[in-house]
């Protein structure tokens, strides 16, 4: 009797773990893996001085970290302190989880944050700088008392986090930054996808009484504001090299499209998970290019 009672205990344990590493799992949105972890393998294809250094250990490290535990802590902060606005959200009945106050949650957020620490003995300062923009960031966008995503214009600037894991990792085999313009263009890309982003929450945010810029401008002026955005990385990336130019500027384009077309926002949104991994992929191999026809 008390063998069958332990071991039921021991199942129900197991059922719990299995069922909390699938809310993680959800709450960390897999479709979006490729936001964090996609810069990282652009990065390092730019920064690579040889086939070998693609492969290298901070490389593979970086990529691992960006992949999954930053996404769980990125989006776990998220859902932590928008747990009331949440509620209101088509979204989270669908391909998001919704947190309902899991004591497991914020811990597993918190050692995501911490993981890099890692990283310290073995990269440059310059890459631990960007890691460190990216965790600050992460954290001010959400948590309060900065809360960067209930101000406008702040909301979206805030979101050049996304090219931080990129840029760290460039900066982890080049020892150096990427060129200032390949930064700003990233940055400019990452504030347009951002405020898109923010297009199908217009609803739910102002029945919150949430204030962003895609709530202060409405649906037509935030198309044309991710659409100024995206044209300006575009031009930023051309001023460096016109084929990276001519990359970015599918993405103006497609607001005009978007636009033209009268297509539901909400179904566009979960389009560019597959267009921003076709375009990384793009870049990618554009460089290894380089990299091996000199």
């Amino acid at each position: 009797m008390r063998g069958e009672m332990a071991s039921g205990d021991g199942e129900c344990a197991l059922t719990g773990r299995s069922e909390q590493l699938r809310y993680l799992l959800v709450l960390s949105r897999p479709r979006f893996w490729l936001y964090l972890a996609g810069p990282v393998v652009v990065g390092v294809a730019y920064a690579a001085g040889s086939q070998q250094e693609l492969f290298a250990p901070a490389a593979v490290a970086l990529f691992v970290y960006f992949l999954l535990p930053a996404n769980v802590f990125l989006y776990g902060i998220n859902d932590i302190f928008d747990r009331e606005i949440d509620a209101e959200n088509p979204k989270k009945d669908q391909k998001e989880a919704r947190y309902g106050g899991q004591r497991f949650v914020p811990v597993v957020v918190a050692l995501s944050a911490l993981a890099p620490l890692v990283f310290v003995p073995f990269l440059p300062g310059v890459a631990l700088a960007w890691i460190a923009v990216f965790l600050i960031l992460g954290a001010a966008y959400s948590a309060p008392p900065v809360r960067f995503k209930t101000t406008p214009v702040l909301d979206s600037v805030s979101n050049g986090l996304y090219i931080a894991p990129g840029v760290a990792a460039y900066a982890a085999l080049a020892g150096s930054q990427p060129p200032v313009l390949a930064i700003a263009g990233g940055w400019l890309w990452a504030m347009g996808m951002h405020t898109f982003s923010a297009i199908p929450d217009i609803v739910p945010d102002r029945a919150a009484g949430i204030r962003t810029t895609a709530t202060i401008l409405g649906e037509p002026k935030t198309y044309a504001y991710c659409g100024v955005c995206w044209l300006a990385a575009a031009v930023a990336f051309g001023a460096l090299d016109v084929r990276l130019g001519a990359a970015f500027a599918v993405y103006p384009l497609l607001v005009v499209s978007i636009v033209a077309s009268s297509v539901d926002v909400s179904r566009a949104y979960w389009w560019f998970p597959a267009i921003n991994t076709g375009v990384g992929t793009g870049l990618t191999i554009g460089a290894l290019w380089v990299m091996v026809n000199g």
